[in-house]
């Protein structure tokens, strides 16, 4: 329960993370294995990751990670907290991240890009079901950016997520961060280089969609009002467990989602 990794917790005393057991990653592909090699020093060098409940992330089978987004940043401190639990994370990325060697890299490593424009981002969508279907950790921050609420707290969501939410089996896992923003501020836009910045992070109690999982099966439209409606539900989820975090209580009121398009932005519904 606490940030040290008291007893019961199912991480370690010293180091906050997770404990041997929790290693249930299959064999890694060589680009994954790259990655891996190339983040997790940058990670160990940028951050002092502290966890919080990292016992409720499944060891196993499909899991829809969905978090807030405070820091361009919150990728590979969200890679991570997925990777000490034991998992192997699959983000879903703005396509322009996608381009040269890299982006060959990480298409390699079972990243998904996430396409401009409607159709496009359904195809991303349908990249993200299908990783799911394989029993593989999909994450995805709704609210398609970095937040522009000034205090760090979640703006409006976008609800792609929904759909995946409703027409996937996946556990929905909320995740609250806090931290990465220390590091590099995206208000700003400056960066503020140190060394063993404080990331926190709060894993939530599943989400249940039992209900709406099976109107849906039962021919329930994927309307805007029940895409917007599942969405909240999951992004209160995450506020409350931000202000856990914090130790602060959250605003009543939600910072809107910009209106136009900003460095930054997950374009389309599938953010």
């Amino acid at each position: 329960m606490t940030q040290d990794g008291s007893p019961g917790t199912g991480v370690s005393r010293r180091t906050g993370t997770p404990t041997s057991r929790w290693r249930t990653r299959r064999p890694l592909p060589p680009a994954l294995a790259l990655c891996v090699a190339v983040v997790y020093p940058v990670t160990v060098l940028l951050f002092r990751m502290r966890y919080r409940y990292a016992e409720r992330f499944p060891r196993t089978g499909p899991v829809l990670l969905v978090a807030n987004h405070v820091s361009v940043l919150d990728p590979l401190a969200c890679a991570r907290l997925v990777w000490d639990c034991g998992r192997v994370p699959h983000f879903l990325a703005k396509e322009s991240v996608f381009t040269g060697l890299a982006g060959r890299i990480l298409r390699a490593a079972g990243q998904i890009p996430v396409a401009r424009g409607r159709a496009d981002a359904r195809t991303s969508l349908a990249a993200a079901e299908a990783d799911l279907a394989a029993g593989n950790v999909v994450v995805i921050y709704p609210e398609g950016s970095v937040t522009r609420d000034p205090d760090w707290w979640p703006m409006e969501a976008r609800t792609g997520v929904a759909r995946l939410a409703l027409t996937t089996d996946a556990v929905v896992l909320p995740v609250a961060q806090f931290g990465p923003q220390r590091l590099h501020d995206y208000h700003t836009k400056k960066l503020h280089p140190r060394l063993r910045t404080t990331a926190d992070y709060l894993v939530g109690e599943p989400v249940d969609l039992t209900d709406l999982r099976a109107q849906v099966r039962a021919g329930r439209p994927l309307t805007g009002d029940l895409l917007r409606e599942v969405t909240d539900r999951m992004m209160a989820s995450v506020r409350d467990q931000l202000a856990e975090l914090r130790g602060e209580p959250a605003p009543t009121t939600t910072t809107p989602h910009p209106r136009r398009t900003l460095p930054g932005d997950l374009p389309g519904s599938a953010a």
